[in-house]
């Protein structure tokens, strides 16, 4: 299952969102010959809050929906500054859906998460965002320029888009008065594609942004002003809701866009201890529209910090610089991961110096060219699952080496691949050429599963566990500037009967595992866990936090949708109080199982089944470095034991400790009766036998199941390998 990446660059942005969509069209196409198959156990996923953020300083009434929320008992946040109590409702009970949000004063502005803990454990969470003016909910679709909700200058408007509608907002402007319209939507989880108008009082167009973009609007006359907002498709519903900000900017004010979540490629940028601003900037005219004109060239020392701006429309800015034989450079450049629709390409090139008939020419001899950073594992080759994870960790940004070949000047042509249709100002970019500086960067997210052609689930996976389960996370590692070592990984701070294991992330590779477990008898409760990475650098022993990513939707049906992943802010895990697991797998002993180097050893599990499953056994892998090359194996479903050899002349793991695991997926007969936790019987859990002395001309009534497919991942197992005996 590990992968690494092939010298060969991976398609750009632009190509792979093409192949997207006509995968999709391909997908649509064939939909009637879909069968979907129920995947993963129930899970409490929050999917709306309305309103969707508030003022710092005051105090909002939210109200929630989502999946398996029934019995929420709090609503809790990413930042301390944010906390909630429960709405009462008439007879002075708790309502799970709505509550009275507090923000502090020096809550910082920007997006935070909610989530809401449940029997099941902590939901997935969902964005609340915090600003600094005064903000409004509608609570009534304004549907035409006379129903238009009026809103003032400097205010947010929380809303959720109609099917088929069309929202309209009146403000008031003077002349010249310079007003902004952003629309905070895919930004904030939302499924809304807005498209934004301003009008005048009839109705009338006077600006359109059909990009998801805002508005930048000076005001031609004093007077009554009209926004209007739909969906690009005019789709709507719950799940379609927006913020819409109207603020005034002087004339020298660069607008900015409301805070929103990062793209899973940004875990990776920026690199420790790069500054906040750079110390140098681009400088026009350093065009090479006439290539090779040393006046439209910016000289540069090495090494450097640039921030500039792919701008205007077909940009190609050219850098020169001085450089020693033998000398090796690193550069890389930021602007996708800085949240921009934009394709960084650069070429290196040598300024080679000739003389003829008394006159100097120049040409350039190309070195390097540098494009697309490819994904540190294998990615999805639909856009969906599961020949790979549905996350895509690489980008369009870059990162190279620079080999200096001769002594003498060079040249750097940094362009926007399909800058030629863009001219935006704000599609910035930060290039950064160094000596080597070896680290790295990681990003995890729950295991995905294949399974059988037609099944497309791309769901999100609260670290939500149920007592005796273990969840595997896929952790996945950018290694910069050359740097190769050991990764090993570690979770702490996590909730009481709650244990963390890594499975290091091996010199050379890109992937590791953290195995999350939490015993059977665990309480429940919720922590916001420290997730990080150690490695040894240079001969010291440095510690990168790990980010976590999460579906902002779980699409069941992909067939119909395409999956958002997303960065989260925090790491939260929990356990629930509602069921237990449907299986447990685990070692018959806690200690480390010893092996001698080219032997084979078995090691003996323990099966505890709460769970009736389909089929007798279940198809098991092996993780862990070292020992993934262990061929599958089937483990029985109804048996309370097993055994499973491994061959260590065939994996030739090198002596040391290692931690291990098995996983696959089973199908369970899921029944919310049949898991619940009973705290008087450590064994598992089966239906009561009938009282002989009570006879009952009915048959006892089993609960009713549903099939569900998940994943089944073993307890962690420790393995001392020991060296051969020299003969």
């Amino acid at each position: 299952m590990t992968y690494d990446p092939p010298t060969k660059q991976y398609p750009s942005r632009r190509l792979r969102l093409t192949i997207a969509f006509v995968i999709s069209l391909c997908v649509a196409t064939n939909a009637s010959d879909a069968f979907a198959q129920s995947v993963c156990l129930p899970s409490p996923r929050l999917l709306t809050t309305m309103p969707m953020g508030g003022q710092a300083g005051s105090e909002v009434e939210v109200t929630l929906s989502g999946e398996a929320i029934d019995d929420a008992s709090e609503l809790v946040f990413s930042h301390p500054g944010i906390t909630a109590k429960s709405k009462l409702d008439d007879a002075g009970k708790a309502d799970p859906h709505r509550y009275v949000v507090t923000i502090a004063a020096d809550c910082p502005a920007g997006i935070h998460e909610a989530r809401v803990m449940t029997p099941l454990g902590l939901s997935s969470s969902r964005v609340f965002s915090v600003d600094t003016v005064a903000e409004l909910v509608q609570s009534e679709p304004s549907t035409s320029p006379e129903l238009a909700l009026p809103v003032t200058i400097n205010s947010i408007v929380n809303a959720t888009m109609p099917v088929r509608g069309v929202n309209h907002y009146r403000f008031e402007a003077k002349q010249d008065q310079r007003v902004v319209v952003d629309c905070a939507a895919r930004g904030i989880d939302s499924k809304l594609n807005a498209v934004v108008i301003i009008a005048d009082a009839a109705g009338r167009d006077l600006l359109v942004e059909r990009r998801g973009d805002l508005l930048d609007f000076t005001a031609p006359a004093d007077g009554q002003y009209i926004v209007k907002v739909h969906e690009l498709t005019f789709q709507g519903g719950a799940e379609h809701f927006y913020r819409l900000a109207i603020r005034e900017l002087s004339a020298d004010q660069q607008p900015q866009r409301m805070a929103g979540t990062e793209a899973v490629n940004a875990f990776s940028w920026p690199p420790i201890g790069l500054a906040q601003v750079a110390t140098t900037t681009e400088v026009e005219p350093n065009d090479s529209k006439r290539l090779g004109e040393a006046s439209l060239v910016q000289t540069i020392t090495l090494p450097c910090d640039i921030a500039g701006t792919f701008f205007p429309a077909a940009d190609v800015d050219v850098f020169e610089f001085t450089a020693k034989k033998g000398e090796s450079w690193w550069v890389e450049v930021a602007s996708e991961r800085l949240g921009l629709p934009t394709d960084p390409t650069m070429l290196v090139q040598r300024v080679v110096e000739s003389a003829a008939d008394g006159s100097k020419t120049e040409s350039l001899v190309d070195v390097i060219e540098l494009a697309d950073i490819p994904s540190p594992v294998k990615v999805s080759g639909n856009n969906y699952a599961y020949d790979g994870p549905p996350y895509n960790a690489g980008t369009s940004d870059i990162l190279g080496k620079i080999e200096i070949p001769e002594d003498g000047r060079y040249r750097v042509q940094l362009l926007d691949a399909f800058g030629g249709t863009r001219s935006d100002i704000r599609n910035r970019y930060r290039m950064v050429i160094r000596k080597a500086e070896p680290d790295f960067a990681l990003v995890a997210w729950a295991l995905h599963m294949g399974l059988r052609n037609g099944d497309r689930n791309a769901l999100s996976k609260p670290i939500s566990l149920r007592p005796g389960a273990t969840m595997a996370l896929e952790v996945v590692a950018f290694r910069r500037d050359g740097f190769d070592g050991d990764i090993e990984l570690s979770m702490q701070s996590l909730p009481d009967g709650v244990f963390a294991q890594g499975l290091k992330i091996p010199a050379g590779k890109s992937r590791g595992i953290v195995l999350v477990t939490a015993d059977e008898g665990a309480p429940s409760g919720w922590a916001n866990a420290t997730f990080i990475g150690q490695a040894e650098i240079e001969g010291e022993t440095v510690s990168r936090p790990c980010r976590l990513a999460s579906m902002a939707w779980p699409v069941k049906d992909a067939w119909s949708e395409i999956p958002s992943p997303r960065l989260v802010v925090d790491v939260a895990v929990s356990v629930g109080s509602a069921e237990v697991a449907p299986l447990t797998i685990q070692p018959t002993a806690d200690a480390p199982i010893e092996v001698v180097a080219g032997e084979s050893v078995t090691i003996p599990l323990a099966h505890r089944r709460r769970s009736e499953f389909s089929g007798a056994t279940v198809a098991m892998q092996t993780m862990g470095s070292g020992f993934e090359a262990h061929p599958k194996f089937d483990l029985p479903l109804n048996d309370d034991h097993s055994e499973v050899t491994l061959d260590l002349a065939k994996l030739k793991p090198a002596p040391g400790d290692y931690w291990i695991a098995f996983y696959g997926s089973a199908v369970a007969k899921y029944s919310r009766e049949a898991l619940a936790p009973d705290p008087m019987a450590p064994a598992p859990i089966v239906p009561a036998p009938v009282d002989a002395a009570k006879p009952s001309s009915e048959p006892a009534k089993k609960p009713s199941t549903t099939d569900i497919a998940d994943i089944v991942v073993s307890k962690p197992i420790a393995i001392r390998v020991l060296p051969a005996e020299k003969k």
